[in-house]
């Protein structure tokens, strides 16, 4: 048995990864890591890589360049051109992400979805916007996960207008699904951004949420000049005007963490999503209805 197979068994135990992930003091762990990440002195650099690799399935195979200067280079690394192929049919929104797909399903008359078997929250909660909350009433949602050794830039999943951005500052809960199925409402606690995404050329609104975690609490958006990090106090609300095309890059984790999705009623999820199961960007995510 390998040293990463052992240290891999070690931390999937349940209770000892659920105590090393949350009950440390997070957000100065998470703002130390982020300062580590950065460093580009050659030692530092790949003692920090060698040890992701130890914990993480990393596939370089599909990134642009495998030469990084620094750890966060690495983990923010883009895409090698034409190697995700983006779903053409008009009538389809993509994956705007890698990711392991999670809870999904659809929004009930009260508001209500999951974040795992038997922990609900409300989107009233996630999204602070009640008529933003009205509009996917009876909709669809789906939870995208990112792991640590995933591909972490996000795309848009159709042709939009970005004409909004709420940020929410946060706490940094591990969203990893042992900590789901522990912390009631966690991604209502977590840092996160809520992005209004209209759908051209009608003026359906699809929102996606990134949440922030534990050592990854800070996102980019190419629209937006500011980094939405644990330091970044408002404005709260930013408006924009950033029109994107189907599969063109949004933004970026630093890190990586979980993006969920919700469409209003009349979108449907595609059937061949399964919880569990991989996605990739451009890979079927929502169908619009035929007569739209």
């Amino acid at each position: 048995m390998t040293l990463r197979s052992v240290l891999v068994r070690i931390a999937q135990q349940e209770d000892l990864n659920f105590l090393l992930a949350n009950r440390i003091p997070r957000r100065w762990l998470t703002q130390f890591v982020g300062w580590l990440s950065r460093v580009e002195q050659p030692l530092v650099r790949e003692t920090c890589l060698a040890l992701w690799r130890l914990f993480c399935e990393l596939d370089l195979s599909d990134a642009r360049t495998t030469r990084f200067s620094s750890l966060h280079e690495c983990f923010t690394r883009e895409l090698r051109p034409g190697s995700r192929r983006i779903e053409p049919d008009p009538k389809v929104l993509v994956s705007p992400c890698d990711g392991i797909l999670g809870a999904m399903g659809r929004v009930d008359a009260a508001g209500s979805v999951l974040q795992a078997k038997g922990f609900p929250y409300t989107l009233q909660d996630l999204l602070y916007d009640e008529e933003l909350v009205r509009s996917y009433l009876h909709g669809s949602y789906v939870t995208l996960r990112l792991t640590s050794g995933m591909y972490h830039r996000f795309h848009a999943p159709y042709d939009c207008l970005i004409d909004q951005v709420v940020y929410v500052s946060g706490d940094t809960w591990n969203v990893n699904p042992i900590a789901l199925e522990r912390i009631e409402k966690l991604f209502c606690k977590n840092e996160r951004a809520i992005i209004h995404c209209r759908l051209h050329p009608s003026d359906v609104v699809v929102a996606l949420v990134p949440v922030a975690a534990i050592l990854v609490a800070s996102i980019r958006l190419h629209f937006l000049d500011v980094r939405l990090h644990l330091k970044y106090r408002g404005p709260n609300v930013m408006h924009c005007d950033a029109f994107l095309r189907k599969g063109q890059e949004m933004g970026w984790f630093e890190h990586g963490s979980t993006i969920i999705a919700f469409a209003p009623e009349g979108l449907s999820l595609c059937d061949t999503l399964r919880p569990g199961s991989r996605i990739r960007m451009g890979e079927p995510l929502f169908r619009l209805p035929s007569s739209t």
